[in-house]
């Protein structure tokens, strides 16, 4: 059976706007360029991988910068709304490592020569993100001299508050008792863990009924940084599995560099607290 095209679909686009000239698809579409001599098969999943994986931390960015000002503003709602987006944009980021991981490693070291010292370890947006998230590094500033646009974008981040940062200060606002330490500390430096937090979240946790905004904020917040870890360690093994132990291309160590990412974390208070939650009276 053959499906009839409705008269009322729009064919001319002299004056209308069209999904390509919207999405600028020539533009996208036409960014691909393989270095490979003679071309390889599977640099164009490479690189795919790579460009739709920055097309995805461009919007987590921008969801995080929303989430931002809404904890400034005691808007806490879509705060939730744009932290529920952005685990579902990690989850998307995780799956994708699997198409990757079809390339095996005789194919990888067909063309991983031409790639030079480009690396995802040089991604921008990856850092942007992880300093907003809290996992800061001034250091990391020296790798992006010659992009004035990324540096400035990280500095941007780094002397920012970040998520951590904006919640704990929400929560001192609704009477929670946050140490004044943590409220006047140097945003620019990493956070580091503070027991004198861990009271204040076995409070929330313990009469979620009272404060289940806050306990609500807690758990999205837990299952960001657990999405973030699943990704950090599908990142792993898909390295793993395609260059062993190689060293990486941007001159890291590779594999063993990617491990030691596991122990690091954003919210350390908010995974100390499971260990003081007291069992309910029966």
């Amino acid at each position: 059976m053959e499906r009839q095209l409705e008269d009322g679909i729009v064919r001319d686009f002299k004056v209308n706007l069209s999904y390509g000239r919207y999405l600028h698809l020539d533009e996208i579409l036409g960014a691909q360029h393989p270095v490979s001599t003679p071309e390889h098969h599977d640099e164009l999943l490479f690189i795919l991988q790579h460009q739709t994986s920055e097309l995805w931390l461009k919007l987590i960015l921008h969801e995080l910068r929303a989430v931002l000002r809404q904890l400034a503003g005691d808007d806490l709602r879509p705060a939730l709304k744009g932290l529920a987006r952005v685990k579902h944009i990690q989850r998307t980021l995780t799956e994708q490592w699997s198409v990757l991981a079809t390339l095996t490693p005789s194919e990888y070291a067909e063309f991983r020569s031409f790639l030079g010292t480009s690396s995802g370890f040089q991604s921008y947006q990856y850092r942007a993100v992880e300093f907003t998230l809290g996992n800061k590094d001034a250091r990391m500033l020296s790798i992006f001299d010659d992009d004035r646009a990324a540096k400035t974008m990280l500095t941007e981040a780094i002397e920012a508050p970040s998520v951590y940062d904006e919640f704990l200060r929400y929560l001192h606002r609704r009477g929670h008792d946050v140490p004044a330490e943590i409220l006047q500390r140097d945003v620019t430096l990493p956070y580091r863990y503070n027991a004198d937090l861990v009271p204040v979240f076995v409070k929330i946790y313990e009469q979620a009924d009272q404060y289940w905004e806050a306990y609500e904020a807690c758990e999205e917040l837990v299952d960001l940084e657990e999405n973030f870890q699943l990704w950090r360690f599908r990142h792993l093994k898909t390295v793993e599995r395609t260059i062993g132990f190689k060293r990486g291309t941007g001159g890291s160590s590779g594999v063993d560099f990617l491990r030691k990412a596991l122990d690091l974390t954003f919210f350390p208070e908010l995974y100390a607290v499971r260990t003081e939650i007291a069992v309910p009276a029966r």
